[in-house]
């Protein structure tokens, strides 16, 4: 099933808000920017090849949020001891996920839609939960405002395919707005006992790995 409206319509819809966006925040962002650098060293962005429309590579930015701190060996250390208070903070806030204004600028994401996962992760979804590449990534989606990380993945999964099913710029204006909320109140962040999310290991992974 196609969205219910057309990419045309989506994508102005996406330029509009997201090209003042970029216009208001530019001076918050280098002044975030500044604040990686100092407290955890460059480089300032995070860069990731990510699944986009179609499962298509793409080059997500985000601003790190992590040291690059290795044990004896030249490994990197777990994630919970790499992230630095000031990480934890911009991931609490999202703000951490401003710098994906640019992909949505350039095309390869829209301001909602599924969170763009990793690349390893395609060959283990099952035929319905690819359906969540149907429609370009988003900054925000379905998922993020009924659960975030709080979600099982397949609980994260169907919240996305139904959104790829009722597509609309009423629900996409709606998610935005609850979106602003819940980044308020800072809720579903994490999975419980994991700095994000665990690992998803196929169609029948849970947060517990079962």
């Amino acid at each position: 099933m196609k969205p219910l409206y057309s990419p045309s319509l989506k994508r102005a819809f996406d330029l509009l808000v997201t090209l003042p966006a970029v216009l208001v925040l530019a001076p918050f962002m280098l002044v975030l920017a500044l604040l990686v650098h100092l407290k955890l060293g460059a480089p300032v962005l995070f860069r990731q090849q990510r699944p986009g429309l179609h499962g298509k590579p793409f080059t997500l930015y985000k601003f790190r949020t992590m040291t690059g701190a290795r044990d004896v060996n030249g490994n990197l250390l777990p994630d919970a001891e790499r992230l630095t208070p000031f990480g934890r903070f911009l991931r609490s806030s999202s703000l951490d996920e401003l710098p994906e204004l640019f992909n949505v600028l350039k095309g390869e994401m829209s301001l909602v839609g599924p969170r763009p996962l990793l690349m390893e992760y395609l060959p283990l979804y099952s035929s319905e939960q690819m359906r969540r590449h149907e429609v370009k990534p988003g900054l925000t989606g379905w998922a993020q405002i009924n659960g975030r990380n709080a979600l099982t993945w397949e609980e994260k999964f169907a919240l996305d395919v139904w959104y790829v099913n009722h597509s609309s710029l009423a629900l996409d204006m709606t998610i935005l707005w609850r979106t602003f909320l819940k980044v308020i109140t800072r809720e579903g962040v994490s999975a419980e006992g994991h700095v994000t999310m665990p690992k998803f290991t196929g169609a029948k992974s849970r947060q517990d790995g079962g």
